[in-house]
């Protein structure tokens, strides 16, 4: 295996970047790029300090390489709408796949929370190029299924905002929602049927 700037990684080499990437995405998913630190990705990896900064030469390219992963996470559901496909099935599919996305991979959620809120500082070229690049596409497939009357009259754009905020909400707050709705509920199955049901009863035509 390789590393992204070309030499070649033994496995106990690209164990121990996972293991400092792994490290980190907790620290900064309960921190923040700036509460975060290097000693903290250490204790979180198992490592010590130098060792991380063997892997990595900053906190900074540590969080640019798990944003870029994350990004690409964040994207498949996206990339997986079947433009031939049912539209309320394909949108259906899609808001149960990032609901998915939201109770397996929490902190993940809750790092691209920081970075959005921070002015997203590490990706603002991504989400104004690649991203906005592929909800243009996702958007022009959205307006042909309601110009052609296969889904209700809204605003793609806004739909999908929707969906991410309905979605992504039960990660980023997941303290909240868990105490909210108190022991004895399990949040993700209900959530899956109430957003089911809300999202077939917009779009249904």
């Amino acid at each position: 295996m390789t590393d992204q700037n070309g030499p070649q990684l033994t496995r106990i080499q690209q164990r121990n970047r996972e293991r400092i990437l792994e490290g980190a995405l907790t620290a900064f998913s309960a921190n923040g790029f700036r509460g975060a630190t290097i000693d903290q990705i250490a204790e979180e990896a198992g490592l010590s300090k130098p060792n991380v900064l063997y892997y990595f030469g900053s906190k900074d390219e540590i969080h640019k390489t798990l944003l870029t992963a994350l990004l690409d996470l964040w994207l498949a559901p996206m990339l997986s709408l079947d433009p031939d496909g049912e539209p309320l099935d394909e949108v259906l599919r899609y808001v149960s796949t990032k609901l998915d996305m939201s109770r397996d991979f929490p902190r993940e959620s809750r790092l691209f929370a920081y970075e959005v809120l921070q002015g997203a500082p590490h990706l603002s070229e991504i989400l104004g190029g690649r991203l906005r690049d592929l909800v243009d596409e996702t958007v022009a497939v959205l307006t042909g299924w309601i110009d052609e009357g296969r889904l209700a009259k809204v605003d793609p754009h806004h739909l999908i905002f929707s969906i991410w905020a309905l979605t992504q909400h039960y990660a980023d707050f997941e303290v909240q929602v868990r105490a909210v709705l108190g022991p004895g509920h399990d949040p993700y199955a209900e959530a899956q049927v109430f957003l089911e049901n809300l999202f077939r009863r917009m779009l249904a035509t």
